[in-house]
């Protein structure tokens, strides 16, 4: 009787967090569109990223439970061989730190999660070792291509994963991925407000580009004009003075939180880390092992700070790939019952997850 009540609240639990996505994806399609009533823009944009990091939700949700190993593992192979041979962007190079190496860090950040968790979705020990050396190429050759974020997060992945293997509780470390989400955003914030002290203002400008920091105060006084709806979705590039200098410039800020809050106002930033923070829920409830949880976390906030200080969810690819991976680490078993099949009860999901039954 025990166990049929738990699988009934589990099976609650997860219908609220699939119910709560759905609603905070549609919201993130929706309100562009009001902004872009009120304020004139180009929504288009905003809705294929939504529509993007959605349907790589779904497929990741669906090769999850078929090929669990099989699904990271060529997805960490997808994404390697696109980052080295096919270019990811349209458009010319902008500068060094501003073209294509918010894309390119994305994208190899993503690949070495991707095969990080097929490592410890395998207990096969030859298919692991393969898979850690999968992740170890990555990280190489984010090194290779002179892609300095993508070497430190994808060894920063690694790292992170290898430590998920010693955890037994997934909530203290995930909630620990979304204070470092915060961290990253007043720090971004602070550095374009111009609060930062001047230790530490001038390296991280130096090291950021002087131009990227003027995009960023750009959209910071946007934000402070226009701080509900903003300034329409899309238009970053036509009411910036800096972005309109004679430079070669894509128009936008190369910052998702700055260039979400800039565009759609308040509102549309707090939508944006409403979806960072149901992913980070939906992984805690998750009945995937702790280990696969964790890397997951730890790849997604990885990803949060590359595009918080670049333009990598400009990218399709990238926005897919998110999506994928979210998909792949909250992916359910086909069977659903104790009784059938040989499933789990909901206490021994639980101690999969690393949380203790109560009493």
């Amino acid at each position: 009787m025990s166990s049929a009540v738990g699988e009934a609240a589990d099976r609650d639990s997860r219908n609220v967090s699939d119910a709560l996505g759905v609603t905070m994806l549609g919201a993130c399609a929706v309100w562009p569109l009001v902004t872009s009533a009120v304020h004139g823009g180009r929504p288009e944009g905003v809705l294929l990223a939504v529509l993007a990091l959605a349907a790589g939700f779904a497929a990741g949700r669906i090769t999850g439970v078929l090929l669990p190993v099989a699904a990271p593992c060529a997805g960490a192979l997808a994404g390697l061989v696109l980052t080295v041979t096919v270019r990811l962007g349209p458009g010319p190079e902008i500068t060094p730190q501003l073209g294509h190496a918010g894309a390119t860090a994305g994208v190899l950040t993503l690949s070495a999660g991707a095969a990080c968790c097929a490592a410890w979705a395998t207990s096969v020990p030859a298919q692991r070792v393969a898979l850690w050396l999968l992740a170890a190429g990555v990280t190489a050759a984010a090194a290779l291509l002179d892609s300095t974020t993508g070497a430190v997060t994808c060894c920063a992945v690694l790292v992170c994963s290898l430590a998920a293997g010693r955890l037994r509780h997934r909530g203290p470390a995930l909630a620990a991925s979304a204070v470092a989400a915060v961290l990253v955003t007043g720090l971004i914030w602070a550095a374009a407000g111009n609060a930062l002290p001047g230790g530490l203002a001038a390296p991280l400008t130096d090291r950021l580009t002087p131009h990227r920091v003027d995009l960023w105060r750009d959209a910071l006084g946007m934000v402070r004009r226009q701080s509900a709806l903003g300034v329409g979705p899309g238009r970053f590039g036509e009411l910036s003075t800096t972005a309109a200098q004679p430079t070669l410039s894509d128009g936008k800020p190369h910052s998702a939180l700055l260039q979400t809050a800039a565009e759609q106002g308040v509102v549309g930033l707090l939508l944006l880390s409403a979806v960072f923070c149901w992913v980070l829920f939906a992984l805690w409830r998750s009945q995937r092992p702790t280990p696969v949880v964790l890397t997951a976390g730890a790849t997604l906030t990885a990803l949060a700070a590359i595009a918080a200080i670049g333009n990598a969810l400009s990218f399709t690819t990238v926005s897919v790939g998110a999506g994928l991976l979210a998909g792949l680490a909250t992916a359910r078993p086909l069977a659903e019952g104790p009784a059938a099949h040989g499933a789990p009860s909901a206490c021994g999901r639980d101690l999969q997850r690393g949380d203790r039954p109560a009493g």
